[in-house]
């Protein structure tokens, strides 16, 4: 899915919030419907990302850098299904789904998401999946979580629900050693299943130096971006996670294969139209990836 230097959480019940998203920089916008959103305003978050969405797909605007995703409630929940009925909208790229344990939730995931791009006329297929590993058992399953489906383009290490599902003390001063295997395990997966990586969260935001030494200790793991919870992360997390080489030089071709598929051939000029996916070099790319190679072009200089 090309580059996620960011990934940075609005909770969904916060108006506020929702509306101040369209000014933040960061490369993915979440908006959460998970954690940050007591069970009694589940309904009233839904409706207000369900929204928000409707306003994206409705403007060429604000949010036309960013990917726009939605975590929703877990896999296996009813809260779940209810989720994607109301956010499987015009204008949505991807879902992050939260506590990923088996290849099989995602492959449900897919078929309903499937389902409602075709009741809402949205391209076949042009949803994303972000699995988010938090658990035992969704370490163990990682690779397999990341190649179940065509949809998953990133997976997310979850860290403090991966602490407490292991019994670890989050507050202990060592508890580093006690998570790195699964920290470092996810890349390491996520790599080997041609996908990205998302790093789990930096907790406290008055600590810029302590972040910093959290983005290069997961750079150097294999992650190729990071969970933010805070604006004034992001820059910082861009900063280490600039694009690579071989991220350049996808976009390039990203750009220039999807704008040639656009081209008007009887006018020369380029369509208007919603991009459709198309084949480069045996994998397929669509509206999501060529708004992040777009990204990845403006982030550097030629």
């Amino acid at each position: 899915m090309g580059a996620s230097r960011s990934l940075i959480f609005i909770p969904g019940n916060n108006q506020r919030f929702l509306e101040k998203s369209k000014t933040v920089s960061s490369d993915i916008i979440c908006f959460d419907l998970e954690d940050s959103v007591p069970f009694e305003e589940k309904e009233t978050a839904r409706n207000l990302v369900s929204k928000t969405i409707n306003d994206i797909g409705k403007s060429d605007g604000s949010h036309g850098k960013a990917v726009v995703s939605v975590r929703i409630n877990e896999p296996d929940s009813e809260l779940a299904a209810n989720d994607l009925k109301k956010v499987v909208l015009d204008g949505i790229d991807a879902i992050v789904i939260p506590k990923v344990e088996t290849d099989r939730q995602i492959v449900r995931i897919s078929n309903i998401i499937k389902t409602l791009e075709k009741e809402n006329d949205i391209p076949n297929d042009s949803i994303k999946l972000i699995p988010s590993i938090e658990s035992a058992l969704g370490v163990v399953n990682a690779y397999s979580i990341a190649k179940s489906d065509h949809r998953v383009s990133s997976l997310v290490f979850g860290i403090f629900d991966f602490l407490h599902n292991m019994k670890i003390d989050s507050n202990d001063d060592e508890v580093l050693t006690g998570y790195l295997y699964g920290r470092a395990k996810v890349p390491v997966d996520a790599r080997a299943a041609g996908v990205d990586s998302i790093d789990s969260i930096w907790q406290n935001i008055n600590d810029m130096d302590g972040l910093e030494r959290d983005l290069v200790f997961g750079k150097k793991l294999g992650y190729t971006g990071k969970c933010i919870i805070h604006p004034s992360q992001i820059n910082l997390a861009h900063k280490v996670f600039a694009p690579s080489i071989q991220d350049i030089q996808w976009a390039k071709k990203v750009v220039s294969t999807l704008d040639e598929s656009r081209t008007d051939k009887t006018k020369g000029t380029t369509a208007t139209t919603r991009i459709g996916a198309v084949n480069l070099e045996g994998k397929m790319i669509d509206a999501v990836h060529y708004k992040q190679a777009k990204r990845i072009l403006e982030s550097v200089n030629f």
